[in-house]
């Protein structure tokens, strides 16, 4: 008789019908993508445990033992630090990637600003790596890479095939799946440098409070979950947008109100050259520049690790930042 495969326990766990199965436990969620990760998981048995996990959805103690497992695998050094974690995996179809250019208002100001993600998994979408070069950066290919970016331009972005590729080949599974995986809500959960904060963005609203559990679960003092625009990290100006907050280990929400009370027409034609002219001062775009002052207002908050203030404040602290920026720096 042939002898069971180790990891067919946790297909068994996931799959035993409805009153047989469970969630798996944060140490075998971890211990299953750690023989994952270590290829030692046959085809069937992935396919069939990533789609068990999404038909149940995953569970945040699931969550945090799959990034336990990733971290333990990264090789980073530890000296290598940034302030913000700030993943970038889902792409923007409909508007252009704004939050892009409050990340670079960050990094204009100190700010250290590490961003992951992947592209090309969804057609038809444009995604933070196909910017790079617009702004005379490139992705890096390692981490001594990623501390030379840092060091040079205060932001450095690598992408998840390189950082991880067993995942950057899963997420690629979307079209042949035909569904989003687990790994794509992980890899927004890694904070591979752990910076003591980090932003992220989702599309479904189920997906914000076990975003910000697990942040919690992972120990990430202080964390942002933002309902965006295409699930990317970015607050929509013309509509209230939820926020889910880890501040100092502690949970909350609340509403951000929009900044724009009428709906701004959206562009026809999508060009992401229109991110440098908006940055150089060359156009003016009501939705583009509404959404980076809002985003950064946001994200401002966020790196103040737990200072209260009104809407109204970080508002005006974003607009002054984004009026600032070196506008011949790009």
């Amino acid at each position: 008789m042939q002898q069971e495969h180790p990891f067919a326990v946790y297909v068994r766990i996931l799959g035993k019908g409805k009153k047989g199965s469970r969630s798996l436990t944060m140490e075998e969620a971890r211990d299953a993508m750690g023989m994952i990760l270590d290829g030692q998981v046959r085809p069937e048995q992935l396919g069939a445990f990533l789609m068990l996990i999404r038909m149940k959805e995953e569970t945040p103690e699931e969550l945090q033992g799959f990034a336990q497992a990733v971290r333990l695998r990264l090789n980073r050094p530890q000296s290598l630090v940034a302030d913000l974690d700030w993943p970038t995996y889902a792409g923007k179809k409909r508007r252009l990637p704004w939050f892009f250019l409050a990340a670079l208002v960050l990094a204009g100001q100190g700010v250290s600003v590490f961003m992951h993600g992947a592209r090309g998994h969804t057609p038809g979408r444009i995604y933070t790596e196909d910017l790079l070069s617009m702004f005379g950066m490139k992705a890096a290919e390692s981490w001594p890479e990623v501390h030379a970016s840092l060091e040079r331009s205060r932001l450095a972005f690598y992408s998840i095939d390189q950082m991880v590729p067993v995942l950057g080949e899963l997420i690629q599974l979307r079209p042949i799946l035909g569904l989003r995986s687990p790994v794509h809500t992980l890899c927004r959960l890694l904070n591979p440098l752990d910076a003591p904060c980090s932003a992220d963005g989702v599309f479904h609203p189920p997906y914000a409070p076990m975003h910000q559990r697990t942040a919690q679960l992972l120990g990430t003092p202080h964390s942002l979950t933002i309902r965006g625009d295409g699930g990317e990290a970015e607050v929509k100006p013309d509509s209230d947008t939820e926020l889910h907050w880890v501040t100092a280990g502690e949970l909350h929400q609340e509403t951000w109100p929009r900044i724009e009370q009428q709906r701004l027409v959206r562009d026809e034609h999508l060009d992401p050259e229109d991110l440098l002219r908006l940055w150089r001062g060359e156009i003016s775009h009501a939705y583009g520049e509404g959404a980076v002052i809002s985003t950064l207002a946001v994200i401002l908050r966020l790196l103040s690790q737990g200072v209260m203030q009104s809407q109204a404040h970080w508002l005006e602290m974003a607009r002054s930042a984004w009026q600032q920026r070196d506008r011949s720096a790009y």
